[in-house]
C-alpha cells in the first residue's frame, strides 16, 4: 500500500512539509487539511501584504541567534536548510526574492500572492490533496495507524501525521499534540507593541526615531533600532524585538512596566553634550526648537525640549549649563509607563508550544509517538521580527517532509 500522510494546518510550515514529502515520495498520498476557508492566511498578510519570506542572514549560527526560543536547538537544522536554501527553493520555482536594507527579504513583486500562488501550484503539481474547511477535531493512534476525525464527522486513517497548526495562543489549541502525550510550554504572546497612555506620545503618532535604544529596568532587556510613535503608544523594530526577547518577563509583569528610551543611541553622552554646547556657541541667536543635533525628527526634538523644562521660545544663547544638562538627560533617559500591549498587525507569534526536548530536531518526529511530526510555530520556537519566523517554518517543514518521505 502507498504511504498515507496527513498534514494538519494549511500555513507556511504545513505547505512546505506537504510539498517536500510529496516531491520526495511520489508514491505517498499526501493530504493537507486546513480548518479555515482559505490557505496561507498568515502568508497573505505578512509584511503588509508583501510577505517577508526570510532574512539575508546566511550564516546558520548567526541566523539561530535571532530566535529567543530555540536558538541552540535550531543550529543543526539551519545548517541543513537555512535562508540561502529558502532563496534558492523559491527562485527555482519562479519566485525571485530581494533583500532590503534591514535584511528582510521579499518577493520582487512585493506581493504575497506571488508566494501563495507558488506554494499552491507546487503542492498541486506534487500531487498534494488540498482540503479547506477540514478542521481536525480528534486525533488518536490505533496500533500503527493514526485516526483523524474531521469537523462534520469524516474519519481518515493515515500512516503519518504532521502537525503544523500554528501558535498555541491558548493551551486548548495544542490539544492534538497533548492528546498524544506531548507537553506544551505555557504560551504567551511575542512580537507585540506597547500601550503608553501619555498625551505627547500619542500626539506624535507616525513619527519615527531611527536610532534609539530601549530598556526595561530590573531586567536584561535592551535593544537598539528604529522606534515608531503610534496612536496607542510605541511600536517599530526595536519594540518588537524587545517584546520577543522579553515575552515571558513582560508577561510576568502583566505588561505594566517602565520603558526607558535613549533617543540618540548612536551618540555617547559626551558627544550629545558637545553638540548642544556647539549650538549654544554657533547658533546663539536662534531658537532652541529650530536647531537640533541632526538625529531626530523636528516634532520629537521640540517635545524633548518641552519635557526638559525649557521654554520653546528660548534661544540657544540663554540655555545655560542647567538647560544643557536637563536636555541631555531627557534625550538619553526618557522614562514612559507601559500599561498594556497590542499584537503587531502583521505578526501573530506565540512564545511557547510543544516542548523541544520531546522532538527529534533532525527529523521533527515525536520522541513520544512514532509517526507524528511537528513543524512551525506549534513548537516552542519563535524568532524576532524580520522573516525569522517564516524561516523556522520553512526549515522545520522541510525537515519533517523529508523524514516522512524517507521513513
Amino acid at each position: 500500500m502507498s504511504r498515507r500522510v496527513a498534514v494538519v494546518g494549511g500555513g507556511a510550515a504545513g505547505f512546505f512539509g506537504a510539498i517536500t514529502c510529496a516531491e520526495n515520495a511520489p508514491d505517498a498520498k499526501v493530504v493537507l487539511l486546513e480548518k479555515g476557508p482559505q490557505f496561507l492566511q498568515k502568508v497573505k498578510i505578512s509584511g503588509g501584504g508583501r510577505c517577508n519570506v526570510t532574512h539575508d542572514c546566511f550564516d546558520p549560527r548567526e541566523l539561530a541567534r535571532r530566535y529567543p526560543r530555540g536558538e541552540k536547538e535550531l543550529i543543526g537544522l539551519l545548517r541543513r536548510f537555512h535562508a540561502r536554501d529558502t532563496v534558492e527553493w523559491f527562485e527555482k520555482r519562479g519566485v525571485a526574492l530581494k533583500a532590503e536594507k534591514d535584511g528582510r527579504m521579499f518577493p520582487t513583486t512585493d506581493n504575497s500572492e506571488t508566494v501563495i500562488q507558488c506554494l499552491t501550484d507546487q503542492a498541486l503539481r506534487a500531487g498534494v490533496v488540498l482540503r479547506e474547511n477540514a478542521g481536525v477535531e480528534k486525533l488518536e493512534k490505533v496500533g500503527d495507524v493514526f485516526r483523524l476525525q474531521l469537523k462534520g464527522g469524516t474519519v481518515m486513517e493515515v500512516d503519518k501525521v504532521l502537525l503544523a497548526t500554528g501558535g498555541c495562543r491558548a493551551v486548548a489549541l495544542g490539544a492534538l499534540a497533548t492528546g498524544l502525550g506531548h507537553t506544551l510550554v505555557d504560551p504567551v504572546p511575542s512580537l507585540f507593541t506597547f500601550h503608553i497612555a501619555v498625551p505627547w506620545v500619542t500626539s506624535l503618532a507616525g513619527v519615527v526615531a531611527q536610532s534609539t535604544e530601549v530598556s526595561v529596568p530590573d531586567t536584561d532587556l535592551k535593544e537598539r533600532g528604529p522606534l515608531l510613535l503610534t496612536h496607542w503608544g510605541v511600536s517599530g523594530p526595536v519594540i518588537l524585538r524587545t517584546s520577543a526577547w522579553g515575552a515571558r518577563v513582560l508577561s510576568a509583569k502583566d505588561y505594566r512596566f517602565t520603558l526607558c528610551i535613549n533617543w540618540v543611541a548612536d551618540l555617547t553622552e559626551a558627544q550629545v553634550r558637545e553638540r548642544l554646547v556647539a549650538n549654544q556657541k554657533n547658533q546663539a541667536a536662534k531658537l532652541v526648537t529650530t536647531v537640533g543635533i541632526g538625529v531626530m525628527p523636528s516634532r520629537l526634538w521640540t517635545e524633548m525640549i518641552r519635557l526638559a523644562g525649557i521654554a520653546t521660545d528660548r534661544r540657544w544663547a540663554d540655555m545655560g549649563r542647567a538647560g544643557i544638562h536637563s536636555l541631555v538627560q531627557q534625550l538619553m533617559r526618557t522614562e514612559l509607563p507601559v500599561s498594556g500591549k497590542s499584537l503587531n498587525k502583521d505578526e501573530f507569534v506565540t512564545c511557547g508550544g510543544v516542548k523541544l526536548g520531546e522532538v527529534d530536531l533532525r527529523t521533527m518526529e515525536s520522541k513520544i509517538c512514532p509517526g507524528l511530526y511537528f513543524a512551525g510555530e506549534l513548537l516552542d520556537i519563535d524568532g524576532i521580527t524580520g522573516g525569522f519566523n517564516f524561516q523556522a517554518a520553512w526549515s522545520t517543514g522541510w525537515a519533517a517532509g523529508n523524514a516522512m518521505a524517507i521513513g
